[in-house]
């Protein structure tokens, strides 16, 4: 089995590269560094060194957070009082239902809008993205393979989503490692890990 290090390093051998190497898909300008939840501060650290080793040879890494996403949608929709009152009123499962539905329903703050918005201002010939913080999603509150399908043509941007979770085959995932089938997605970008 690869060590986290190695697909870094993987993954900075590709991102170096020019043109870079990331993904096979010009409009869907994306790729999954998979690493293990229980290495969440060591890959924080190493994602951090790797931004600065990037800034060396002219890329500029911008990090943006899922949880920072989430937590701005939730205060552009009904706020967070009305999350906390739904769950201690319907239970846990009613609340991320709503959170589900606030990031998904174009009436409220989609989230591949949101993302999209955060990427719509980088040039795409100097700047690489770092999804990170995405375990603020768990267990079931947007599907990572969905905001990526989501995402398709909406920017050429190369964008990295660093995902906590196993691996289930060759382009199947399982996010947080949770044992629903429901946490399997499908992805069709490169995976690093």
């Amino acid at each position: 089995m690869s060590s986290l290090k190695e697909h870094i390093e993987q993954l900075e051998n590709d991102l170096s590269a020019s043109p870079m190497r990331i993904s096979v898909f010009r409009d869907l300008p994306f790729a999954i560094l998979r690493y293990d939840p229980a290495e969440e501060w060591k890959l924080r650290h190493e994602a951090r060194l790797l931004a600065t080793r990037l800034a060396e040879s002219g890329r500029e890494v911008v990090m943006i957070s899922l949880a920072d996403l989430l937590w701005e949608a939730l205060e552009e929709c009904e706020g967070v009082d009305t999350i906390v009152r739904m769950e201690q009123r319907s239970g846990f499962a009613a609340a991320q239902a709503q959170i589900t539905k606030y990031l998904s329903d174009p009436v409220w703050a989609p989230l591949p809008d949101l993302l999209a918005s955060k990427l719509a201002p980088l040039d795409p010939r100097r700047h690489v993205v770092f999804l990170t913080r995405v375990a603020a999603m768990a267990p079931h509150i947007y599907f990572m393979s969905m905001l990526l399908d989501q995402m398709k043509g909406r920017t050429e941007v190369t964008s990295i989503l660093l995902y906590p979770g196993a691996r289930e085959g060759e382009n199947q995932l399982r996010f947080m490692n949770l044992p629903s089938r429901d946490a399997l997605g499908t992805y069709r970008v490169k995976i690093y890990g």
